[in-house]
């Protein structure tokens, strides 16, 4: 790193260096004395555009700057997951521990332990043919996770020598074709990891909130969006969806965002508990945290370094979730290193290739066959935030946004101020997954699923029509089968989509008891009509001692789903006595 130009202008995360003849793109460079870490986002013959990741006050003109002819890379091995890393993979536990409670400038620390042992079991044998993206072995990295090692990219042939027993991440575990394999590898940020072939999602993935995974499902491999005002609850259903999707690995990205909300990452997931085993949550769990204090050029790092992080997994053959929380963090710190660059700039002052930059960002989900002689699927799945000034859903960040991604659950803050959570709007959200898992829907749940979803969505947009009548003529005008729509979206508003994250209970619904629940609903709408079409009083139907067991059914145990048999039976009968009584009565 002896190769080195000079600053010639300073200006806030972005400095200009000149003398960088030999310097390439988005290579990692050194900035002044200190070190400090900074990228090369231009290049305009010797003159150099550096974005620093570190706060750059005291550098000035004539300060050196370093050149390591390497890209920014993260370290990928074992050891990842249970860790808190900044946005260019610094691990802050480590750093806190040799600082304190602040990360001083110019720090260079391994991202990964070098002194930890871990016990490596080989899956191959010597004199094997192995190709790039082949599982040669295997460690237990956490009780959750085994970590598969992989050929690194660009390596094929005859397998020479593999051991068994305890290593550190540094030293020799195989070697093929005279290279040598260690359980450390290094990728690129800025580049996909390849893969054979990219696969059309097939299944959901289920994150236990019934407002998501009943109407408005992703699936898994796929991407969605949740834009919303500041207060309507983006980063609770973010959190929501960290702790209970059933992906394998999480990798929570807080991009930008304010520090109290990361601080509740960090203290409430190692509390909880995984829903299969049982185990802490952070063993399944990578945490990338860069708040809104932070650098504002490491938040373009942040975004890349979860991604790569991700799709690290996915080779492994892993489901794996990334959450990124929020784009729009991001999306400015994209307009701010721009402006400073004095580019042309687009829509509200962003870069003019902002929608190029969110496309490639979500392009990189998916479900795929990966690389290597065996076919090992996996998926990695996005949903990302997106943090508009008042709520304002024309902002170009998610107008970009909703070019790319399958899903949009949109967030109201009339539902937020009503204490309705999550405040996802069932009228303006929608998921283009829906076609892609109806054939998972029908044979592992309920052969029905499809047709449930739909009558709901029907019942609450004409629940819609009704009360804008009513608004302008009035309760008593309308009919009674109008108005017992109106008691039964209310139902499925409050007891069903309705959600807190805070009830033990009700945290987490899986899918077979989501159906149930809405099967219940339906079956009790379907057999007042009948009353009511035999001229029984809406305010006879309307007290039936049932319907209060009805607003119940959230609290019904996971375990206990033939309850809702009960429930129907009972359902059955009281409709059954009303009529037998009228039939009596007349007679």
């Amino acid at each position: 790193m002896n190769k080195q130009g000079k600053l010639v202008k300073v200006s806030g995360p972005l400095v200009e260096a000149c003398g960088m003849q030999e310097a390439k793109m988005y290579d990692v460079v050194k900035v002044g004395d200190q070190m400090l870490i900074g990228e090369i986002i231009r290049l305009s013959g010797e003159r150099a555009y550096i974005q620093v990741y570190e706060e750059t006050e005291g550098l000035g003109p004539g300060d050196p700057v370093f050149l390591t002819d390497e890209p920014l890379v993260v370290e990928l091995g074992p050891g990842l997951l249970d860790s808190i890393y900044d946005g260019i993979q610094r691990p802050l536990e480590r750093i806190k521990q040799e600082t304190g409670d602040y990360i001083g400038r110019g720090l260079t620390i391994n991202s990964l332990p070098r002194e930890k042992k871990w016990t490596f079991k080989p899956l191959v044998k010597k004199g094997e043919i192995v190709r790039e993206g082949d599982i040669i072995g295997k460690v237990k990295e956490t009780a959750l996770i085994e970590h598969k090692i992989l050929v690194p990219a660009g390596i094929n042939g005859k397998i020479e020598s593999i051991k068994e027993g305890s290593f550190t991440i540094e030293e020799e575990i195989a070697k093929i074709n005279g290279q040598s394999i260690k359980m450390l590898s290094r990728w690129p940020v800025r580049n996909p990891r390849p893969f054979k072939e990219r696969l059309a999602p097939v299944a959901p993935l289920v994150t236990g909130q019934r407002v998501i995974d009943s109407l408005f499902p992703v699936a898994k491999g796929g991407t969605a969006c949740i834009p919303g005002p500041f207060g309507s609850g983006k980063t609770v259903v973010l959190h929501q969806i960290a702790k209970w999707a059933d992906s394998q690995v999480i990798v929570y990205v807080g991009c930008g965002e304010r520090g109290n909300e990361m601080a509740d990452v960090l203290l409430e997931f190692p509390k909880l508990k995984d829903p299969k085993s049982q185990r802490p949550l952070t063993e399944r769990t990578i945490l990338i945290a860069n708040t809104s204090n932070m650098p504002v050029a490491a938040r373009e790092a942040s975004i890349y370094t979860g991604i790569t992080i991700g799709e690290y997994y996915r080779d492994m053959g892993y489901d794996v979730a990334l959450m990124a929380d929020s784009t729009s963090r991001w999306a400015e710190a994209l307009r701010e290193i721009s402006g400073r660059m004095e580019e042309m700039p687009g829509e509200e002052g962003y870069p003019a290739y902002l929608g190029t930059r969110i496309a490639a960002f979500y392009e990189r989900a998916g479900r795929v066959v990966n690389l290597g002689t065996k076919r090992v699927e996996g998926n990695l799945s996005v949903i990302g935030a997106v943090s508009p000034p008042g709520g304002d859903l024309t902002d170009p960040v998610v107008q970009q946004t909703l070019r790319v991604v399958k899903v949009f659950w949109g967030l109201d803050d009339q539902l937020a101020y009503q204490r309705h959570f999550p405040a996802i709007n069932w009228l303006s959200s929608y998921s283009l997954h829906l076609r892609n898992i109806e054939e998972y829907l029908k044979r592992e749940i309920d052969e029905e699923a499809p047709l449930l979803r739909e009558m709901v969505i029907k019942i609450l947009q004409r629940e819609t029509e009704v009360l804008e009548i009513v608004r302008l003529v009035g309760m008593e005008t309308i009919s009674k089968e109008d108005r017992l729509l109106l008691e039964i979206a209310r139902s499925i508003r409050e007891d069903f989509l309705h959600q807190s994250a805070f009830d033990e209970k009700d945290a987490y619904t899986a899918l077979p008891k989501q159906y149930r629940m809405l099967k219940v609903i339906l079956l009790s709408y379907d057999l007042f009509r009948k009353l009511l079409d035999k001229g029984i009083g809406l305010k006879e139907i309307l007290s039936l001692p049932i319907r209060e067991k009805l607003a119940r059914i959230k609290y019904i145990p996971e375990e206990n789903l033939e309850k809702f048999d009960q429930l129907e039976q009972e359902l059955k009968k009281e409709v059954k006595n009303i009529t037998t009584n009228l039939s009596n009565f007349t007679n």
